[in-house]
């Protein structure tokens, strides 16, 4: 290795080992959980948009839910979370009706934008001090660091599913184009 190489290997080699320490110093828990959710989000509003017309009443079987159930039991799932967190839903949203509300790809994009937002807004004013407060989710002792890491992993296997509902009707999530 030359000389001049040096500094360029020297500057690389301390942002392979800084950038990470940084984004978690930088960031915290709340906002490490913010940063997941809107990955989440975007991923969901664009299957939402890319599985419109027929493939939102996809269901791969008899009881199990459809293309729009799923995008729309996220929504209201992000609207219950939130309330655990102590911000209620906006006065006359029916949440547990939210699920069969529509198979219209526009209103259910909406409806994840909003509530995913609703979500981000609860998360954003915990602190981390309150994050390791106790709280129950599901009948379950648990923090409110927890709950975040449960909705999270909820949501993935959620959008795994719909990965697969989109795959089988021949659409390619939009990410993975």
């Amino acid at each position: 290795m030359n000389v001049r190489s040096w500094p360029a290997v020297v500057f690389c080699g301390l942002a392979i080992l800084v950038a990470p320490m940084a984004l978690v110093a930088g960031e915290g828990f709340v906002g490490e959980a913010e940063g997941r959710l809107g990955e989440l989000a975007e991923k969901f509003t664009g299957l939402a948009t890319a599985m419109a017309g027929e493939h939102q009443t996809y269901r791969p079987g008899e009881g199990i839910r459809s293309t729009s159930e799923v995008l729309l039991h996220i929504a209201s799932a992000n609207y219950f979370i939130a309330r655990g967190f102590g911000t209620n839903p906006p006065e006359g949203l029916d949440v547990r009706g939210l699920q069969d509300s529509t198979t219209d790809a526009a209103e259910i994009r909406s409806a994840l934008e909003k509530s995913f937002a609703h979500l981000k807004g609860a998360i954003s004013k915990l602190s981390a001090d309150e994050a390791d407060s106790a709280m129950k989710m599901f009948g379950q002792d648990t923090t409110k660091r927890g709950a975040v890491s449960m909705f999270l992993n909820h949501h993935s296997e959620h959008l795994g599913q719909l990965i697969a509902y989109a795959r089988v009707n021949g659409v390619t999530p939009p990410w993975s184009e």
